[in-house]
């Protein structure tokens, strides 16, 4: 994995933002790709006793939520940098970045357009989710709505795979900290 500086130097923008920039172009890839009309579609199959008005609005709500990803991701960013937990909060950004880039995923957006996002969209609320459980809100937003609303759209097993990923990626963090300090304690 290249450091902040590597990627920086390597690409001219600074570290995350190309990642940034590279979500938008999957939503706008995803979007270009069936647009609401397939995102609708899909919707009507997990939610088939919803009238076409309800399956219309939920298309909606899903597009904000997953146009809303980057905004999310760049002011998480923002905010460990401001408090000085980039050695945490980075790891797991990172994390769930890859995972929005990777075109085949758990409901690949290569095949499903803006539906393909929608796991995508729920795996980023539900780490920053993780992140608001510290002793002080990490940004303070509610996004317990958004992640119950991706998770009716995902299914539950999806939702649980998501789920496990992301509390796997905290221990990943956790180990790799924990193994830092114990370094860092030992007499040279």
């Amino acid at each position: 994995m290249s450091t902040e500086y590597e990627q920086e130097r390597l690409t001219g923008a600074p570290f995350g933002m190309t990642n940034l920039s590279d979500i938008q172009a999957v939503i706008s890839s995803a979007k270009a790709r069936g647009g609401m009309d397939a995102l609708e579609r899909f919707i009507k199959r997990r939610l088939p006793e919803a009238e076409d008005a309800e399956v219309h609005e939920a298309a909606e709500v899903a597009v904000e939520i997953i146009d809303s990803i980057p905004i999310f991701l760049a002011r998480a960013r923002q905010e460990a940098e401001e408090r000085g937990l980039t050695s945490v909060v980075t790891p797991l950004l990172d994390h769930a970045e890859r995972y929005f880039l990777q075109p085949m995923d758990l409901i690949p957006e290569m095949t499903q357009g803006l539906a393909g996002l929608l796991d995508d969209s729920y795996l980023v609320i539900r780490m920053l989710e993780h992140l608001e459980k510290g002793p002080e809100p990490f940004l303070d937003w509610d996004l317990v709505y958004p992640a119950q609303f991706l998770r009716k759209l995902v299914g539950e097993d999806i939702a649980r795979t998501l789920d496990a990923m992301v509390v796997d990626a905290m221990k990943q963090v956790s180990a790799h900290l924990n193994e830092l300090w114990s370094r860092m304690s030992h007499p040279a």
